[in-house]
């Protein structure tokens, strides 16, 4: 068990791109793959009530494992995050970040509960500000990266072998003015070379785990069900048995009866009540026709069509044909502005065009995007606006204006 949690955690640090030291106190390490796990979605109680000492439950967290193969694609992203990047590459995504369900019932959960009275709004503004400026200070950064990397492209542009690039990276510029450096990279090569040579056996023998892992479920299974027949058996003995020795059980039964009657009395009013208040809007709209000429009106009614079209827009957005959504790692490929080659970066250094994806198509996503985020943040704010009048209302001696 112990083996077991300690290599949880270990890979769990690698995913997560944390340090890791095998001097980490077993505790600690429990607690954080007990933490990792819950955040993925793991949610089988029988994990969180392992002992924190790692004394037991070896089966428990080979289940653990096997699921975070299958779900989480646990060695292709060690793989991914392992590899030795010999290119210069960014990462590309124009892949819409949809909450799951279980995070949107947590938002809409959340504001109920609101900020504790201790927190001033003046420190959550000097956060939100700190965070503005790192954010656009990470962004110069991630500007002066790129000029460096286009000079260094330019500069070595026609020293490649291969016509495809026709450039250097910054780790082949690095081996042409430091030499004595190739030895680390090749050894980095080697490794790497091993680990995708030990994932090609383990796609061999993967089936076999999977068929082994099946025989494992059902015992857990049997055993479960085993355990919930003896408690259900001894929890039916421990219950008293209701008899007519039993006083209360006759005037209980009555009581049952009583209520149901109720319920179906008052489900027959509701049916008249909801009856009765439909006819009377029909009545209602039917001899409101002078009044839908009103400014008031002819007002709502240019909002409704304002938030109708965006909405509208919104939806010929969604539904249009789905492209092929551009996620993941891409490396850089210089293009001159000659005819034959558009300035791009491509997915792979291969002759085929397909596999290249140009800047400005990135772009033109992204500006699409941006586009759908603003009308929905602008929906927003008039949302935000429209309730602090409501609550601005209801405050007596109070003027505000809005700025």
């Amino acid at each position: 068990s112990l083996d077991f949690w300690r290599l949880l955690y270990t890979l769990l640090k690698q995913i997560h791109g944390g340090k890791w030291t095998q001097s980490d106190a077993i505790d600690n390490q429990i607690r954080f793959v007990k933490s990792a796990l819950w955040y993925h979605g793991y949610d089988r109680p029988e994990l969180y009530r392992l002992p924190s000492d790692g004394s037991a439950g070896s089966r428990e967290l080979l289940l653990a494992f096997s699921w975070l193969l299958h779900r989480l694609s646990l060695l292709e992203q060690l793989l991914a995050r392992n590899r030795v990047k010999t290119g210069d590459e960014t990462s590309v995504c124009t892949c819409e970040d949809d909450l799951p369900n279980s995070q949107k019932g947590t938002t809409e959960i959340a504001p109920e509960y609101g900020l504790e009275d201790g927190v001033d709004v003046r420190y959550l503004q000097w956060l939100n500000g700190r965070l503005r400026f790192q954010w656009r200070s990470l962004h110069a950064q991630h500007q002066e990266l790129c000029k460096l990397l286009h000079k260094i492209h330019l500069f070595t542009s026609g020293s490649h072998m291969d016509q495809i690039l026709g450039h250097f990276s910054v780790t082949e510029t690095d081996l042409v003015r430091q030499p004595e450096n190739y030895k680390q990279l090749l050894q980095l090569l080697e490794s790497e070379t091993m680990q995708l040579e030990a994932f090609l056996e383990w796609k061999q023998l993967e089936p076999v785990y999977w068929q082994w892992m099946e025989t494992v479920l059902d015992n857990m299974s049997e055993e479960g069900n085993t355990c919930e027949s003896q408690d259900a058996h001894a929890e039916k003995s421990r219950l008293p048995k209701a008899t007519s020795c039993c006083p209360w059980a006759d005037s209980l039964t009555g009581q049952i009866d009583r209520l149901s009657r109720d319920l179906m009395t008052l489900h027959d009013q509701l049916h008249k009540l909801v009856t009765h208040r439909k006819a009377t809007w029909c009545e209602k709209v039917k001899t409101g026709g002078e009044e839908l000429q009103k400014e008031g009106f002819s007002a709502a009614a240019r909002k409704i069509q304002e938030s109708v079209e965006l909405k509208l827009l919104d939806l010929t957005y969604l539904c249009a044909p789905k492209k092929n959504k551009m996620h993941g790692s891409c490396r850089l490929v210089f293009r001159s502005k000659h005819p034959a080659s558009k300035t791009g970066f491509g997915r792979s250094v291969s002759k085929e065009h397909v596999s290249a994806v140009s800047a400005t198509e990135v772009i033109r996503e992204l500006q699409m995007r941006e586009a759908s985020l603003e009308r929905e943040l602008k929906q927003l704010r008039e949302e935000c606006r429209q309730r602090l009048d409501e609550i601005a209302e209801g405050l007596d001696g109070v003027i505000c204006i809005s700025p």
